[in-house]
Formats: C-alpha cells, structure tokens, sequence
C-alpha cells in the first residue's frame, strides 16, 4: 500500500467487507479531506480521510445521516471510524453538475431548475440538529476578507467600521431566518452530482451546515464562485425560487446581504488559500467573485458596507477585479 495512504486503511476496509479492493487516489479540495474511490470487482463506493486533529468527520456523518433520514441524496455511510477519520460512502459516480453543464449547456436552466427544486423541499422541512447562523459565525466569516485580503494588498483600513457596517446590514435579516431552515452554506455546481436523469442529483460537502435564513444557499448556488452564471439565468431561477416557496416581500434585499457578506468571506478564503496553504489556483476565480460582491454591493440593502469599500478600497482595485496577483 502506498505510504501516503491513510494509516489503518487495509485494516478499515476488511472490517467493512472491502478488503483486497483497488484503491484510486482523487483530487482534493480546498479542505485538508483527502478521497479516494474503492473497486472491487463491479462494486465502487468513495473513501473520505478526514485525519483528526485538522478535520473532524462527525459534522459531516450528522448532516448526511439527517439529510437520509428526510429524503434527500447524501451519500449513503457504508462504514465509519470516526477516531481514525475514515468514512466509506456510497459512490455517486463522477458527473459533476459543473462538468456536465459544460458538455450540454443546453441543459442549463432544468438542471438548475432540479437543483432549485431540493432546495425548495429542503426548506419546507423543520430545522435539524444544527446551531443557528449566529450574527457572530456571519461577521467571523466577513472579516476574513479584512483578515487575509487587505493584508495582501497592503490595505490600511477601518476594522471596526467594517465590523459596525456588516452588523447595520445584517442585523435587519435576522429575525427572519427564524425558525430558519437548515443551510447547506457549499451549495453550488461542484457539489452537485448527477445521477442519472437530471432531476436525480445528489449532494456533497454539506458538513458545516447550520439552520439559518433561505436565501443562502440560493445565492451560493446563483452567484457560483467557480463557475459563471449569467445575470439573465440568475434573475430566471431567483424568480423560480420565489415562485415555489413564496419566502416574502424582503427576500430580494435578504439575498443580496447573504451574496455581499458571502462573496466578501469567498475572497478572503482564497487568499487565506494562497498565502497559508500554498494554493494559489483559487486565486484565478477572485475576478468572477469581486464582480458578484460589487452587483450586491449596488442594492440599497447594502449601503453601509458599500460605503466602507468606497471609504478602504482604492478604486482601481476594485476595477481590476480585486487587483492583481504575483503566486
């Protein structure tokens, strides 16, 4: 076996009727998870290695046993060592709604519709054992981009009016993410499988989920960090959202707080990605997030933060995309 295999591997894989399989390492993601996917003989199932202490399988085992429990496409838990961080999953195959969509664009709007469509039943559900999305959890993501991004662009800035700004824009959405639904918070087209018919997909990387406010996981799905989605497709599916759950008159301005305040985060992440952990690749996509953060930044809901960017970050920043980068 190869050493970079996780320890007590062949041991795992016996104990759960997977001894002697082919092992495939896959690529990773921006997490430190590893994956690889298991054959033996016409059967596959995918290995998640989430080696404590810098990950914790239990989160993810909690949301995908609850989202099985009530009907939606997680991956079925074949086996499980928590202490070890190895988790065997039921395979979904290696269509990804990205790569898919980039094959048969034609298909763009069902697939989006389908996608659209869980999240609906989704929200219909009551919340499951997950935290709420606190004001806190949604100001400690916001400031990595004051964190990580400002440093790297050798920005001097104002910290606690940038804390003040997100704490006047968010603080009117709060109440109405009560009784909240549960928040995927990594729903997009990388973390969608397709299974089949297009109406049959599957989800991934749910495992930080928390019970928050409806509008989240539709604008990380609309406003895609990784992959372009038109403003005329965008505007279509936020219309086929409102149509299915009626979520209320303040929706639109509650989902362009949630893009704002999660595109600010995205950016700071993937500079963190960079600067701490040597991968700069994310860096090409900051260009696509800049300008979806700058389209929420022009609602009126936005006003307070929008006036800090004005105030910290130099205009021609802003017009390249977020600046230019030297890995």
């Amino acid at each position: 076996m190869d050493v970079n295999f996780p320890e007590g591997l062949e041991a795992f894989l016996a104990s759960a009727g997977w001894g002697d399989a082919v092992i495939e390492p896959l690529a990773g993601d921006a997490s430190f998870r590893r994956y690889f996917r298991i054959r033996k003989g016409e059967r596959s199932a995918m290995l998640m290695d989430a080696p404590p202490p810098n990950e914790d399988p239990a989160p993810f085992l909690r949301a995908a046993k609850w989202l099985d429990a009530n009907g939606l496409r997680a991956p079925r838990i074949l086996a499980e060592d928590a202490s070890r961080g190895l988790v065997l999953l039921e395979d979904f195959g290696e269509v990804r709604m990205r790569e898919y969509l980039d094959q048969w664009p034609d298909d763009e709007r069902e697939v989006y519709q389908a996608a659209i469509d869980a999240l609906v039943e989704l929200h219909r559900m009551p919340p499951g054992p997950f935290v709420d999305y606190s004001l806190a959890e949604y100001q400690r993501e916001a400031k990595l981009f004051v964190d990580w991004y400002c440093p790297a662009q050798n920005l001097y800035i104002d910290g606690a009016g940038y804390s003040a700004a997100w704490e006047a824009v968010l603080g009117p959405l709060l109440p109405r993410q009560r009784p909240g639904v549960v928040v995927l918070r990594d729903y997009h087209a990388e973390n969608i499988m397709l299974l089949g018919a297009l109406h049959d997909q599957g989800l991934l990387d749910f495992q930080d989920a928390l019970v928050g406010h409806p509008a989240y996981d539709l604008v990380s799905l609309l406003q895609d960090a990784r992959r372009d989605v038109s403003p005329e497709l965008e505007a279509a599916m936020f219309d086929y959202y409102v149509s299915k759950a009626d979520p209320g008159t303040d929706f639109a301005a509650d989902y362009a707080r949630l893009g704002a305040q999660r595109n600010a985060k995205i950016v700071g992440i993937f500079v963190r990605l960079w600067k701490r952990d040597g991968k700069p690749r994310y860096l090409d996509y900051i260009p696509r997030v800049w300008a979806l953060l700058e389209r929420d930044l022009a609602h009126p809901a936005l006003e307070p933060v929008a006036r800090w960017f004005d105030a910290n970050v130099p205009a021609e920043l802003r017009a390249s995309g977020g600046g230019s980068w030297q890995p």
